[in-house]
């Protein structure tokens, strides 16, 4: 039993269908029913089975509730995906107040309210796992993206307290976050965006069935934190290196990059209200979006390659000594 926020859409809704599709029974959550019907159908479709649950992740008591009908349904709740987001596009001069409150209530108290139920639940059986989906921006924010980039850090310290509280309690139940590259998904589309041109994700891009592959995975093989893809990999490293010529490096080169002339501006967004549409896991952004990355796949697969090389090593070195 798996419950996913932000399941209409984007990464949420390709993590859900991925799991679905592979027998688990799905919670979906999200504020547009539009959306998390066509994700229920889709699952359905594929033989699984999936709950709607409408709602406001920013609603702390809406989340409390909703995982109690999962309960009440399914029995329990083995894995709950925290992934619902909202996000404002523009200098940190043009942003309201009332937009950081929306941005952090919905990013990242949404974040906490979801794993708060799914604890309560969790610690019933002493199992379970929550997964965060996080953001390379966690680490290394950048500019024009303020508020998203300040709730994706705030979601990594309350992440770190979470762990060391559970590790105390020698608790069964264990925490992950997947740290995302840029993704082809529709929030480009719906974002708030006071930047004049038609906002971006930030080269290199990723389908957000690579996500899936990563949610996947994870879940399988789990650990504490996972970065996904070589431009991930680079921002943390670099913020943590270089975290000056980063800065210099952005300021240059950022505004440029998260923008695109190839679309025309929109005047709709969802950070209020969600738009009953249904906008599907993919973006605008197909014919420049990467199916795979190799750093994920060496990452995944490196293991078996490890282990042969240095079986290999063994064998020559036994060879020669025999020789000897």
């Amino acid at each position: 039993m798996v419950v996913v926020t932000g399941a209409s859409s984007g990464v949420g809704r390709a993590i859900a269908r991925r799991l679905g599709g592979r027998g688990a029974r799905v919670g979906l959550i999200a504020r547009g029913v539009t959306g998390l019907l066509a994700t229920r159908a889709e699952i359905e479709s594929s033989g699984g089975e999936a709950m709607v649950l409408p709602l406001d992740v920013a609603d702390a008591g809406a989340v409390d509730t909703a995982a109690e009908l999962v309960v009440e349904r399914w029995g329990h709740i083995d894995v709950w995906i925290n992934n619902a987001m909202v996000s404002v596009f523009a200098p940190v001069a043009q942003v309201t107040a009332e937009e950081y409150r929306r941005v952090t209530e919905v990013t990242y108290l949404g974040t906490v309210h979801g794993t708060c139920a799914a604890l309560r639940h969790m610690r019933r059986r002493d199992r379970g796992t929550i997964l965060q989906i996080g953001s390379a921006l966690a680490y290394r924010s950048i500019p024009l993206q303020s508020a998203y980039c300040a709730a994706k850090a705030a979601i990594r310290g309350f992440t770190d307290s979470l762990r060391c509280e559970l590790d105390h309690d020698h608790s069964g139940i264990r925490v992950q976050m997947l740290q995302l590259p840029a993704v082809n998904t529709p929030q480009f589309d719906v974002v708030r965006n006071k930047l004049g041109k038609h906002a971006q994700p930030v080269p290199p891009i990723f389908q957000p069935e690579l996500i899936a592959d990563a949610v996947e995975y994870a879940l399988a093989h789990p650990r504490r934190e996972r970065w996904i893809g070589a431009s991930t990999i680079a921002a943390i490293v670099g913020e943590r290196l270089f975290p000056g010529l980063l800065d210099r490096y952005l300021a240059r080169k950022a505004w440029d990059a998260q923008t695109t002339d190839e679309l025309p501006p929109h005047a709709r967004d969802n950070l209020e209200e969600p738009l009953e549409l249904d906008l599907g896991a993919h973006g605008a952004f197909d014919p420049e979006a990467h199916a795979n990355s190799v750093a994920w796949w060496l990452r995944t697969h490196a293991a078996p390659f490890v282990a042969a090389g240095a079986a290999a090593l063994v064998g020559l070195g036994a060879y020669a000594w025999s020789r000897r």
